[in-house]
């Protein structure tokens, strides 16, 4: 990509989840400890807001980046069909074995949508509720952490 033209572009979708926090690795009360209220056995749902940031050099043809129908429909296809509606920890197979906490979830998500073919993905962020969301990028993955 040029720096040129560099652009980037967020675009937002919504999609209704439940999940339990709940760890194999701890015992029945560590896991009440840790998790409270969100150890429920039955679970508890929330309705995720997602902020997907993409970039790229703009077309001169277009004078897009990418096209947000093409970008709306890899974003049905890789999250929502799979996450909307869903028991996180039932429906979900990349969450049997792991605890689907919303940091968890925005590294999932993260992995499904980089490969969209017409920008780069550069971060995602999950809203759980009013108080709480998470964001990740790519950095993260090469260990760029403080």
């Amino acid at each position: 990509m040029s720096n040129a033209l560099k652009v980037e572009l967020g675009r937002r979708y919504r999609f209704s989840a439940s999940h339990r926090l709940h760890s194999p690795h701890l015992s029945e009360e560590e896991n009440c400890r840790v998790f409270g209220k969100c150890n429920n056995p039955y679970g508890h749902g929330h309705n995720y807001v997602l902020e997907v940031s993409m970039s790229g050099d703009v077309d001169p043809a277009t004078g897009m980046i990418a096209n947000l129908a093409d970008l709306d429909a890899f974003v049905e296809r890789q999250v929502l069909e799979e996450f909307d509606h869903k028991s996180l920890n039932e429906d979900v197979p990349a969450f049997r074995e792991k605890v689907p906490t919303t940091e968890n979830l925005c590294m999932e998500i993260f992995q499904r949508l980089k490969a969209f073919p017409r920008a780069k993905l550069e971060r995602i962020r999950v809203q759980e509720t009013g108080n709480n969301s998470f964001e990740y990028a790519e950095e993260n993955l090469e260990g760029n952490r403080p």
